[in-house]
């Protein structure tokens, strides 16, 4: 009886971190509530980052992540 105890209390110990991230918190969840404001903020997010990526200007040299690791250009014209 006394390992049958333990072991329900065991399960019981390992359920509670799955039930956390499946949201078995009640009624938190935010169910049929104002969507039409929800879908006009992706709008204006989306006009906003479009008009972001217009303001960047545009390099004048090619960006090389690699520069640093790969050896100067007088290397390699010596080769």
């Amino acid at each position: 009886m006394k390992t049958l105890a333990i072991a329900a209390v065991l399960l019981a110990l390992l359920a509670l971190p799955a039930q956390a991230q499946m949201g078995g918190g009640g009624g938190k969840h935010n169910r049929g509530g104002d969507t039409k404001s929800e879908e006009q903020k992706p709008k204006i997010d989306e006009k906003a980052y479009k008009e972001a990526l217009k303001r960047i200007p545009d390099p004048k040299e090619k960006y090389d992540p690699w520069g640093v690791a790969r050896p100067a250009d007088s290397d390699k014209k010596a080769k």
